[in-house]
């Protein structure tokens, strides 16, 4: 709406990585925004916005922001570039993809990208149409999100969880390896409001985080053996007949196959797996079977372990034991990502019909051995890098840099800042901020969908990801007019498909309103009658999908790897103020955030001989990284928690925490074992 002549209000909503996907206003005045805030009329979100969205205009306006086209001049690497021109750029990109289809195949032009902007089209509308009809090699991006997924449906079919929002309902709520308050700040207080209304809080976690310090228990269990403390709950659930056996009968299969498995794992043999004593296990498992409503709520932390799909899968049967699903607030929440997803029509976005057959696809994981590789045919000889900073976000930075550095490597970086990776393009590509782009934004951790208005004009020549997209398509000569479709239309194919969850919901009501909450009773139990989407129609305790792909047909451990020697275990985490690699280089976020550190256990530093605040080197066979020591009682022997998303370590390095981490595939689901690294840390 206009206050006066000069002053706009514009609704619109974050697309960073985060499950809150908070909406907001911005007010602009003249062309510029001079303020943004969050939306207090939102149900979910309320008005309040993080600590680095509270200052997104600092990102959308600061002075080393791109707004020009940058071509390379000087070595890769050192980030020394020159302004060109759109024409120029795209000229020179057409050409050489040409000719490196012609030589190699389209299969050697590698398009790289993930979740730096969550909006439906930005995140992938025309960039998946134009490179799947040039026939590039796919990306399985599964990094984040997809190993709870797939490992959720292989019990239940799919990830479909509990609204967020009903956990008001819920009386034994328990966070599993979830930092809910700096994470997933707005679940915060529906949690609160859970607990006033006569909740218990249990936290799941080894590291005592901020939330595991404001819930009612901690359980600090030894990362990775969260399959075996669920085990141990089902051998106690089943041993006391605290099982809902008419929803079991009904609603599942294989309760027989898992009765006998679970015999194995009694509280008493767990407790040296998990390094929690035996009544603690005995007495949780009562507590989580005995008061319902239950409800487990895994968002990502354990998926990036190697038994991580495992463990999902394994936490996804508890509630079909106890017939959680049953109550209104019971069973399980992850992210509602999938659940969005699924009401809207992707592939009327996507247009997956017009994908060159047969083409490879390549795990982003493995994006430093694969630019690496001698035997990999055809090599990758070109890299677009879009929504993504992989020299810092991915695993063995080390071996990423070395092959960004070939000189036979022709890459392409569509960004807002010459970030980590874009120092070793030869293009740099000017984009535009949230606030200059239209979207709409499906929110993984709650039921509302969000209009993304632009406020302003894009700043300088910066483009959206889907007119960089149509102007890339243009330099390639392509004249299918599907790829030029305009972002409107695009949005309003997503919203045609006819979901009943989107009846009413039109892209006119949205620019008018901001947002709407998906189209569907209050008190929604996606499993209360069962209904699970698997072959058998049932929650599958024994999964014969699972068998066929040679894979263990029950709930299980997995494979749970540990150091060797004075190794610690590197855990890595978020923090208020940096997300992912963004806002890692802004000076107000930096200096909150102040020097990367590493936080071990007092037993451990003494036996090291290492003192609070001290300068050390935290190293495996892959690099080493320099951070500042703190001693403290958040972490258990055996373990190092450092912060995640800094793009240089506390002695100036270029140097991130994913120096450290291998590229270490999980067990299933396609995602990385960030958390199964092993460092050396000693005095520098």
């Amino acid at each position: 709406m206009s206050l006066d002549d000069s002053l706009t209000v514009i609704r619109g909503a974050c697309g960073h990585d985060c499950p809150d996907t908070c909406t907001w206003i911005v007010e602009a005045r003249s062309g510029k925004a001079e303020r943004l805030y969050g939306d207090p009329e939102h149900p979910f979100t309320r008005g309040t916005l993080c600590a680095k969205v509270n200052h997104y205009l600092d990102r959308v306006y600061h002075p080393d922001r791109v707004l020009y086209p940058l071509k390379r001049t000087g070595k890769k690497g050192e980030g020394q570039f020159v302004r060109t021109t759109w024409d120029e750029a795209l000229t020179d990109i057409a050409g050489r993809w040409n000719s490196i289809i012609a030589e190699s195949g389209a299969e050697a032009i590698l398009p790289y990208s993930f979740a730096g902007n969550q909006g439906l089209i930005q995140m992938a509308s025309l960039g998946q149409r134009l490179f799947g009809l040039l026939g590039c090699s796919k990306l399985e991006r599964a990094l984040c999100g997809e190993v709870a997924g797939k490992g959720i449906s292989a019990t239940n079919g799919c990830g479909y969880g509990v609204d967020p929002e009903e956990l008001v309902h819920s009386r034994f709520i328990v966070l599993w390896g979830t930092n809910t308050i700096v994470t997933n700040l707005h679940l915060w207080p529906v949690i609160a409001e859970a607990r006033r209304r006569g909740a218990r809080i249990v936290v799941i976690d080894p590291v005592r985080t901020r939330t595991a310090e404001q819930a009612d228990w901690h359980l600090a269990l030894k990362p990775a053996s969260d399959g075996a403390l669920a085990l141990a709950m089902m051998h106690v659930i089943i041993r006391d007949n605290l099982v809902d056996h008419d929803y079991v009968q009904q609603y599942s299969i294989g309760y027989e196959q898992l009765a006998e498995r679970v015999q194995e794992y009694s509280p008493a043999t767990v407790a040296s797996i998990t390094g929690l004593p035996a009544e603690e296990i005995e007495r949780f498992a009562r507590e989580y079977a005995t008061t319902r409503p239950s409800l487990l709520r895994p968002l990502i932390g354990l998926e990036h372990h190697h038994n991580g799909a495992t463990m999902y899968r394994t936490l996804a049967c508890l509630p079909i034991l106890t017939g959680a699903w049953r109550d209104r607030g019971g069973g399980l929440a992850r992210s509602t990502g999938a659940l969005q997803y699924s009401t809207l029509n992707t592939d009327g976005v996507w247009l997956p019909q017009h994908d060159k057959p047969g083409v490879r696809t390549l795990n982003m994981r493995d994006l430093g051995r694969d630019l690496c590789s001698r035997e990999l045919a055809p090599p990758i000889r070109s890299l677009c890098v879009y929504n993504s900073n992989p020299a810092v976000t991915t695993p063995n930075q080390q071996k990423i840099r070395e092959g960004l550095l070939r000189e036979d490597l022709f890459t392409v970086v569509h960004d807002l800042f010459v970030t980590e990776t874009a120092r070793y393009a030869d293009y740099v590509l000017p984009a535009t901020s949230q606030i200059e782009s239209l979207d709409i934004v499906p929110a993984w951790g709650h039921h509302y969908l969000s209009l993304n208005r632009p406020a302003i004009e894009p700043l300088g020549e910066s483009v959206s990801n889907t007119e960089f997209f149509r102007r890339l398509a243009k330099a390639l000569g392509r004249d299918e007019s599907w790829l030029f479709e305009s972002d409107e239309s695009l949005l309003r194919t997503a919203l045609s498909s006819g979901h009943p969850w989107l009846k009413g919901i039109s892209y006119e009501r949205l620019w008018e309103e901001g947002y709407v909450r998906l189209n569907h009773e209050r008190d929604w139990r996606p499993f209360a009658k069962g209904g699970f989407p698997t072959s058998s129609g049932k929650a599958e305790l024994y999964s014969e999908a699972l068998f066929e792909r040679g894979l263990d047909p029950l709930p299980a451990v997995g494979e749970i790897r540990r150091g060797t020697g004075n190794q610690l275990q590197l855990i890595t985490g978020k923090t208020l103020h940096f997300l992912n690699s963004s806002y890692a280089h802004i000076d107000r976020h930096q200096r909150r955030e102040g020097k990367l550190f590493v936080e071990m256990n007092a037993d451990d530093a003494s036996g090291r001989r290492l003192n609070d605040g001290q300068l050390v080197e935290v190293s495996n066979d892959q690099g080493t990284v320099k951070a500042v020591c703190r001693i403290s009682d958040r972490v258990g022997p055996g373990l190092a928690w450092m912060p995640f998303g800094g793009n240089g370590d506390a002695d100036g390095n270029p140097l991130s925490v994913n120096t450290l981490t291998p590229e270490e595939p999980t067990d299933w689901g396609g995602g990385s074992g960030f958390y199964d690294t092993f460092v050396e840390i000693a005095a520098c």
